[in-house]
């Protein structure tokens, strides 16, 4: 069967979602490595370093944070409570919230995580001005996307 000659909008190396899409699925193989080193998962090292930035957050501020929803996060602070980086309390002032406190291995990893910004940086042979750039140009998208959905 002869396949059609596709218009250039519908290529795939045209697409900017697939662009974005095999760019992030390389990122998390070059991440992988460093945060084996640390006994983590991509997901697991967002949500920490979340809590690296803000302490005693609630499980709904993270979600947020992450872009996700409360209960998809929940399996992933268990095991990370599971593993003693974290502990999970009820809120005094509302039993129904619950609030993240990074135990002290959690604090402590962050010491090991400083060193995984500047191997994405040389993976990457992008410059640190070039990255930040790309960076806010994705966040821009990011936002724009968001208003769309």
């Amino acid at each position: 069967m002869a396949s059609q000659n596709p218009c250039a909008e519908l290529l795939l190396d045209n697409q900017l979602c697939f662009a974005l899409y095999s760019t992030s699925l390389l990122m998390t193989k070059v991440y992988k490595p460093l945060l084996l080193e640390l006994g983590l998962t991509y997901p697991q090292y967002l949500a920490m370093m979340v809590l690296w930035e803000e302490d005693g957050i609630t499980v709904g501020e993270l979600s947020t944070r992450l872009l996700t929803d409360p209960g998809s996060v929940t399996p992933l602070l268990k095991r990370l409570e599971a593993e003693g980086l974290l502990k999970r309390t009820r809120s005094s002032v509302d039993e129904r919230v619950v609030e993240l406190f990074l135990t002290d291995k959690g604090r402590a990893l962050y010491d090991q995580a400083r060193r995984i910004p500047a191997c994405i940086l040389a993976a990457s042979e992008q410059s640190s001005a070039q990255l930040t750039t790309l960076k806010e140009d994705l966040v821009a998208l990011r936002s724009n996307l968001q208003k769309a959905v």
